[in-house]
């Protein structure tokens, strides 16, 4: 009986405690509102080639910081660079070059970007092809960097520009 009314007693608790938490992290998530990506980190092979590549046949800039940091800027966003085994602290889990996708947006005509990538040497995988982006439809071409992440490069179709002036 006493065995009995400790089980009751443990479960009323856990159910109890249970909805309490429940409801703090609902209030949590209904409070805690993402507004945008500052930067991302790529651990790579090479930093000088990562550099050159995203310079020479991306546009972006390459800045230093820190202690001799290295990162990419494009916008308002940045691109920080691990090199491969010796890594920033924190990091990410399991860093590995080559494991990452990412989708950049341009307002330079397709066309005119894969004319660019040619001229680069760089080949096209796949594209131009629609796609879903985060608000809205895009064309896009894919490539791979020198660490072979997948880099596709994109257009908002002009559905979408409608869709990107309401959100803003």
């Amino acid at each position: 009986m006493l065995l009995s009314w400790i089980i009751s007693s443990v479960l009323l608790a856990i159910r109890f405690w249970g909805a309490k938490l429940n409801r703090y992290k609902n209030e949590m998530t209904e409070k805690l509102k993402i507004e945008f990506l500052d930067h991302l980190v790529l651990t790579v092979a090479d930093i000088v080639r990562t550099c050159s590549f995203y310079t020479q046949v991306l546009g972006m800039q390459e800045v230093t910081f820190g202690e001799g940091r290295k990162a990419l800027q494009f916008g308002t966003y940045k691109i920080n660079l691990h090199q491969y085994g010796r890594e920033v602290e924190p990091k990410a889990q399991c860093p590995m070059p080559g494991s990452a996708d990412l989708c950049f947006i341009t307002s330079t005509p397709l066309e005119d970007v894969a004319h660019h990538l040619q001229a680069c040497g760089v080949d096209i995988l796949e594209g131009p092809v629609q796609r879903t982006g985060a608000r809205g439809t895009i064309d896009s071409i894919y490539l791979r960097d020198p660490d072979g992440n997948l880099i596709e490069l994109s257009n908002y179709g002009e559905s979408s520009q409608k869709s990107r002036e309401e959100i803003s």
